[in-house]
């Protein structure tokens, strides 16, 4: 009988090349036979995606910082409930799109939330749940910002300023030092073959424990 599927969060800043290299990640666990569900944060429900919606939507409304947050983990546990747990209960592995250090790197890194609120929330809607291996996609902020401006309309997120994103930037490496056992740092600035190189031999890695998840 399958034990608890393995969760695997990739995460970095605007610009680091992670949707493309998201699919990359799921092509490459496919082809090994993994059984995997894919989903994003905030997101991965109906319910989830319309706080996503509201989340992301510029506006002239200045948006309370703690409101943001608690949005953030409204989203989490409504997707956590119903599509991560469910999966990881199954066997199957979970690939998402960002997830908890995400709201430590942009609200506690980004807008000066206390850690200790998120570690409280954290604790309530996870329990002891927490990703077995976090992606970091690391580029300068100048590098990401540059290719998200290239792409388009900017979201809420999107429209802070360059000093937001270099916290967020160190708060993800503080975490990627801090939990070195589960983080896996890829340089982003490189070229698509060889960030894809070093991600297809993460997920070999990864795969070669998976007997022992059995």
């Amino acid at each position: 009988m399958k034990g608890r599927g393995l969760f695997i969060t990739v995460e970095g800043g605007e610009g680091v090349g992670k949707s493309t290299n998201l699919a990359f990640i799921e092509d490459t666990l496919r082809a090994r036979g993994i059984d995997l569900l894919v989903s994003r944060e905030p997101g991965g429900t109906p319910l989830a995606e319309s706080i996503r919606e509201l989340l992301l939507a510029p506006r002239e409304e200045l948006v309370d910082v703690t409101a943001e947050l608690l949005l953030m983990f409204a989203a989490r546990s409504q997707h956590l409930n119903t599509v991560i747990l469910p999966a990881l209960s199954r066997g199957q592995w979970v690939l998402c799109d960002r997830f908890t250090d995400a709201t430590y790197a942009y609200q506690c890194g980004g807008r000066g939330v206390s850690t200790s609120l998120v570690r409280q929330l954290e604790d309530l809607v996870q329990g002891a749940l927490r990703p077995d291996c976090t992606v970091l996609l690391d580029a300068p902020v100048s590098t990401g910002m540059a290719r998200a401006q290239a792409r388009g309309d900017l979201d809420r997120f999107e429209q802070e300023d360059l000093e937001f994103f270099e916290r967020v930037r160190s708060a993800y490496l503080t975490m990627a030092r801090e939990s070195s056992g589960r983080y896996r740092v890829i340089d982003a600035s490189a070229s698509l073959e060889q960030v894809q190189i070093a991600l297809a031999q993460v997920c070999d890695d990864l795969v070669a424990c998976y007997p022992v998840r059995q």
